[in-house]
């Protein structure tokens, strides 16, 4: 088990999936501020954090917007550049992490839905979430093994992950978690912490 800092936008009442316009210096500053608070209550429980993943609508956008990407990666190098950054494959966070010299951790999410340019479907659009434990499974083996998932309007979606993404906030997340992993241990693959990825090191 590994600790990461999850980092959002300051937007409680929509649970941080909510898009806010703000300049650079304001994003280096929340999320620098969230990894240091999340920093401090590891280390009270005697351990420590070792990766960052900004959360729901500061996520989406650093994978498309560079200069919000740049803020974010920028946040991250200057409290810890050991810390390994979760990011979309071929992202604009994965670029501005390798321009800062950060590791990479490339995410998928086999409860989530995605669009035939790559990017996740909008939440509420049918087909965006998934919440039966075996369909979550088989794409998660799907996403692993063949290296791309099934877009609801139709074709294959290349996709290369080092990690992956069970939402926590449903009613089935704990049954969904174990049914992952119990199909990826069936198919030989090792679940290890982020730290162990070969794959992790800067593009």
């Amino acid at each position: 088990v590994s600790i990461g800092a999850h980092p959002s936008f300051e937007d409680r009442e929509h649970f941080g999936r909510r898009e806010m316009a703000l300049p650079p210096a304001e994003i280096m500053s929340l999320v620098s501020y969230q990894i240091g608070a999340m920093a401090a209550v590891a280390k009270a429980a005697g351990t420590g954090i070792t990766h960052v993943k900004a959360h729901g609508a500061l996520y989406n956008m650093a994978a498309r917007d560079s200069t919000c990407a740049e803020a974010v990666a920028h946040a991250v190098a200057a409290f810890d550049p050991a810390l390994v950054l979760i990011a979309q494959p071929s992202s604009e966070m994965e670029l501005a992490a390798g321009r800062h010299g950060i590791a990479v951790a490339r995410e998928a999410f086999p409860d989530r839905g995605y669009s035939r340019d790559g990017r996740l479907l909008p939440r509420g659009r049918e087909g965006a979430l998934f919440h039966d434990p075996q369909a979550v499974a088989d794409r998660a083996c799907h996403m692993v093994l063949d290296g791309m998932i099934e877009s609801p309007d139709g074709g294959l979606v290349p996709l290369s992950a080092d990690t992956l993404c069970i939402h926590g906030d449903g009613p089935r997340a704990v049954e969904i978690a174990r049914a992952v992993r119990r199909a990826l241990e069936g198919e030989g693959i090792a679940i290890v912490p982020l730290t162990a990825l070969s794959a992790r090191h800067p593009s």
